[in-house]
């Protein structure tokens, strides 16, 4: 069955309402691959957190409510349509008040959860924030994991939701001080169970993307080194997580918090033995968190769905070179793109060449070109 990259964009078009200094912006018809350019506060980088709004019902970017939406106003607005495998369109709208109020809908029908946006519009981002992949704290890095259990194990997402559920009633019960054995055994099982499955499914994801991502990474930055990924599950490996929480349960009394799970878990990223964060370049490191991503994309588009990236201010800290490798390898990947730079004239020329729709923004108002 073919992709829907194969046969047209998966978000053709975009409209943002109120959202930051965007009063009334539309972007329309989306192409495969997209690019926004403008001087810097002009609105493009609000033109991806539109998009990211729209299949996450969340800003990529820190802050209050009130800073997203347009001052003055009450609330935003951000509405697209994405093709379906059938290569239909299916409306997507995000709506958010100041008072935090979020009403959500698709294919015109009101729905509760932000799941079903992420289901219809699957999204990657690469930005200036996105360097924490490797310098940041391990909860960056777990998200990047639970990402693919998300899109790519789907048949986790109830054991992930059912060992946040125990996690939670778990660390509930032992905030309460004094308690008996009986009370907490059901939800240490129900942990160990759940917990043990969404780590056997991070693991899968890891070992899967690593097949895809260092023939990514050697075209990308062939000089960079021998690169390591590996998985550390947040207990000690050589028991199981049944076996780490029965050890550990009587600290974990005294703490009054589960000490030991996935929700500790982190990926150790190394090259030629040394933490890839501190042996590697800005440079190098932008390289190796695009090859990254890419290869999270390829992985979705193997199991026949397609991705859309947002990558903001691609030629940031890289030349012109390295600059076309990333654009060359997002292109054979097959999905769809907007990206956000200053001047057109510092992407690759070649970029150009294979239809790209291209779009001032000033003064939060974009228009095609």
């Amino acid at each position: 069955m073919p992709t829907l990259a194969e046969n047209q964009p998966l978000l053709a078009s975009l409209r943002a309402f109120q959202y930051r200094n965007l009063r009334e912006a539309r972007v329309s018809p989306l192409a495969q691959h997209n690019l926004v350019f403008g001087e810097n506060g002009s609105g493009k980088t609000s033109l991806l957190e539109a998009a990211h709004i729209l299949g996450t019902a969340r800003s990529f970017r820190a802050g209050a409510v009130k800073t997203q939406i347009t001052h003055g106003e009450q609330v935003y607005a951000v509405q697209g349509e994405c093709r379906t495998a059938s290569g239909s369109k299916r409306a997507l709208d995000v709506r958010r008040t100041l008072d935090g109020e979020v009403s959500l809908s698709v294919g015109g029908e009101a729905c509760r959860s932000a799941a079903l946006l992420a289901d219809e519009l699957p999204l990657i981002v690469m930005n200036s924030e996105s360097y924490s992949l490797l310098v940041g704290e391990p909860a960056n890095r777990r998200r990047f994991l639970d990402w693919g259990l998300f899109h790519v194990e789907h048949e986790l997402r109830d054991h992930r939701q059912r060992f946040q559920r125990a996690l939670l009633q778990r660390n509930h019960l032992l905030r309460r001080g004094k308690l008996g054995g009986q009370e907490l055994a059901p939800w240490t099982a129900d942990l160990a169970e759940q917990g043990e499955a969404v780590t056997l499914g991070r693991r899968r994801f890891l070992e899967a993307l690593d097949q895809v991502f260092r023939p990514l990474l050697q075209r990308l930055a062939p000089d960079i080194g021998e690169v390591s990924l590996s998985y550390r599950c947040g207990w000690d490996s050589s028991v199981t997580y049944a076996e780490a929480l029965q050890r550990g349960e009587l600290s974990d009394r005294e703490q009054g918090f589960t000490q030991t799970g996935p929700q500790r878990a982190d990926i150790r990223v190394t090259v030629d033995g040394f933490s890839a964060a501190d042996t590697l370049s800005r440079g190098q490191q932008k390289l190796l968190v695009a090859s990254l991503k890419l290869a999270q994309g390829q992985l979705l588009s193997s199991r026949q769905a397609d991705v859309l990236y947002l990558i903001d201010d691609l030629p940031a800290e890289l030349d012109q070179e390295r600059c076309e490798r990333v654009c060359r390898a997002l292109s054979s990947t097959g999905a769809q793109s907007l990206i956000t730079c200053i001047e057109p004239g510092s992407l690759p020329g070649a970029w150009f060449e294979q239809g790209l729709a291209v779009f001032h923004v000033e003064h939060g108002v974009p228009s095609a070109l």
